[in-house]
């Protein structure tokens, strides 16, 4: 490989040494005037000087150690510079030298005329080695006469590289920078897959021009028809500014238009500066709700940095999201805390790929209801912030396993609050759940409890503090996988009750908003996300099914089965909605609620301590109704 990189880097100077003799020639000897006046002598000493000016400085600047098939426009700009300087120098030592001068007119014309002659080769060089012959008449008959005249055979980059046969022709949606570097991208990639053929955009600045040697077109010339013509077989987005309705509204026609729709590099997890950008299928997430927003201040990133931080449930689907969040601020430690291995080792792994081997992540295995492993692992760590994410949270499973979902939720967050106290944790966060305001089920009931235990827990070192939100897209158990698989099964998709709506955010703004109440946290408050606009399931499941190319009721069926145990029809994140304080952050607010002491909360343990003991689920029910006023179970409910 290093034999043929010399060979070819000898070629171009040969090239170029050849090309800069020929216009000595024609300046210095065919132009007669030029010649009469230097003679002989002189006309010898301007080539010489010509030629060292010359590749001096192009060495100097790198020019044969570029490799022209890839190169971009700082690489011509460094020639440009380079035989700019090479004119400076030649001019100025030619005054030094004991025969007749060229005029700076004269020299200009020849180092100018040199110039245009090497960027216009490599211009065509580049052009015959990224269009293959079958895409272009010009090129093929370009490539047919440099071989006669020359002898040279320039390939096709594919050519070169081993073609991979039949590419998927695609039109790229948006004409701007993103969309440029995708075509450039291709273009320049002999492996890829796609071959970009037009850009759709509606900017009239754009429309019927030219950009990256692809035709831009408005949206109202697009038809059938016209992509039948090409043929496009793919549109790729790459508007990463346009809002959901607009997004959703043209991924609807295409996809009518027979088109596979995909999306380059705008993902709900935003890629940061420099990351890989990749062309993926759509998440319905992104055509079905707005864009999420970032919700992180530097005065949050700033609170966070270098502190060591535990995440309990951080192998989870919030506390990962959280870890992720976290490892970006620069922590001194996070801690994962999980009793499911996999979930912990999988974070561990990613963000050690992101940032290093040397990241400092230390996994936890430990359950929140081992009350002496979890003391360990604070003594051992002694973490400054604590996010408590470890819950059981699947509502139907929690009515069928009351006493576990006291244990773990109730108890393990009484086991955590207490290490963190007892090892002087600055502060302590724990995420609660919109189902924890008058809860008609075990789970709500047990995360109103937790909310309560923290919120007697004032006055201390520590600082508590509980944020609540709405259902999470993207987390397990979410409703869209299962309406994406019913739907790939062919249906029917399954809804509890049409009537149902529920509070939607994306994971990344959910935790982005645990963490800024976090940080905003003075001691007791229990803050109250806004979730925006609720939305109707019944809405969602026709949304998805039409965004997957079926007809609801026709193509694909919605049937009802039916609520399950404990299940409401709208979930509330306020208990009084009159008293709500606001934040810094116009999405956080505070609740006003008046907390327990500390001893009225034990007298509340004590009781459901007493209940679990029995294993009996029906006694626990009993005692959660006892120490949670607001918990009604579904046949309570009924009756009012």
């Amino acid at each position: 490989m290093r034999r043929r990189g010399i060979s070819h880097q000898a070629a171009v100077i040969l090239f170029d040494l050849i090309v800069l003799l020929a216009v000595d020639t024609a300046l210095l000897v065919l132009y007669r005037t030029n010649f009469r006046y230097l003679g002989a002598e002189g006309v010898l000493a301007q080539f010489l000087l010509s030629v060292v000016s010359v590749f001096l400085f192009r060495f100097l600047f790198g020019a044969y150690r570029q490799v022209w098939h890839y190169a971009d426009a700082p690489a011509y700009m460094k020639l440009i510079l380079a035989d700019f300087l090479a004119l400076c120098t030649h001019y100025a030592v030619q005054q030094l030298l004991p025969f007749n001068r060229m005029s700076l007119m004269r020299t200009m014309a020849l180092f100018a005329g040199d110039l245009l002659a090497v960027m216009s080769a490599r211009m065509v060089y580049q052009y015959l080695y990224k269009i293959k012959s079958r895409d272009s008449r010009l090129s093929e008959m370009l490539r047919n006469a440099i071989r006669s005249l020359t002898g040279i055979n320039i390939r096709p980059g594919d050519a070169d590289e081993g073609a991979l046969g039949q590419k998927t022709n695609i039109a790229i949606v948006g004409a701007g920078r993103i969309g440029a570097a995708l075509a450039e991208e291709l273009a320049a990639n002999p492996r890829s897959t796609y071959a970009p053929v037009c850009f759709i955009d509606n900017d009239p600045e754009k429309i019927g021009r030219w950009i990256s040697g692809l035709r831009v077109f408005s949206e109202e010339a697009i038809t059938e028809d016209f992509l039948a013509a090409y043929p496009v077989q793919e549109v790729v987005f790459a508007l990463p500014q346009m809002d959901a309705e607009k997004t959703r509204a043209l991924y609807t026609r295409y996809k009518n238009f027979g088109c596979r729709v995909k999306v380059y590099d705008y993902p709900l997890a935003h890629t940061e500066d420099g990351a890989r950008r990749s062309m993926r299928e759509f998440d319905f997430e992104e055509l079905l709700f707005r864009r999420p927003e970032d919700f992180l201040s530097p005065e949050t990133r700033e609170y966070y940095t270098g502190k060591t931080i535990l995440i309990s449930g951080g192998g989870g689907s919030i506390g990962s999201e959280l870890c992720r969040q976290i490892a970006r601020m620069k922590p001194k430690k996070l801690i994962v805390l999980d009793v499911f291995e996999n979930g912990a080792y999988d974070i561990e792994q990613e963000l050690k790929i992101a940032y290093g081997r040397d990241f400092p992540v230390v996994p936890e295995i430990v359950t929140v209801c081992d009350r002496e492993a979890l003391r360990a692992v604070f003594d051992r760590h002694r973490p400054q912030i604590v996010l408590h994410a470890a819950a059981h949270k699947h509502v139907p499973l929690m009515e069928r396993n009351c006493v576990e979902a006291v244990r773990n939720n109730v108890f393990g967050t009484l086991n955590i609050v207490d290490a963190a106290e007892e090892y002087g944790a600055e502060k302590f966060i724990m995420i609660s759940t919109d189902k924890a305001v008058n809860p008609t089920n075990v789970m709500g009931a047990t995360k109103r409890l937790c909310e309560m235990i923290v919120q007697s827990r004032t006055g201390g070192e520590t600082k508590f503090s509980a944020t609540r939100f709405g259902n999470v897209l993207g987390s397990n158990g979410s409703v869209i996988p299962l309406f994406r698989r019913q739907i790939a099964a062919g249906g029917p998709v399954t809804l509890t009750d049409r009537r149902i709506i529920r509070y939607f955010m994306t994971i990344q703004e959910a935790s982005q908003l645990v963490l800024t109440s976090g940080a905003f946290a003075r001691d007791g408050e229990l803050f109250v996300l806004d979730m925006g606009q609720p939305v109707k399931i019944l809405d969602l499941a026709e949304s998805m099914i039409r965004l997957s190319g079926f007809e609801p009721y026709r193509d694909i069926d919605i049937k009802e089965t039916g609520l399950r145990p404990g299940e409401k029809l709208y979930e509330e994140l306020l208990v009084k909605g009159e008293d709500m304080t606001k934040t810094a952050s116009e999405k956080i607010f505070i609740e006003k609620d008046q907390p327990l002491t500390k001893e009225e909360i034990q007298k509340k343990l004590d009781l459901l301590q007493a209940a679990c003991d029995t294993t009996d689920d029906e006694k626990v029910k009993e005692a959660l109704q006892q120490v949670v006023p607001s918990y009604r179970p579904p046949a309570e409910e009924s009756k009012q």
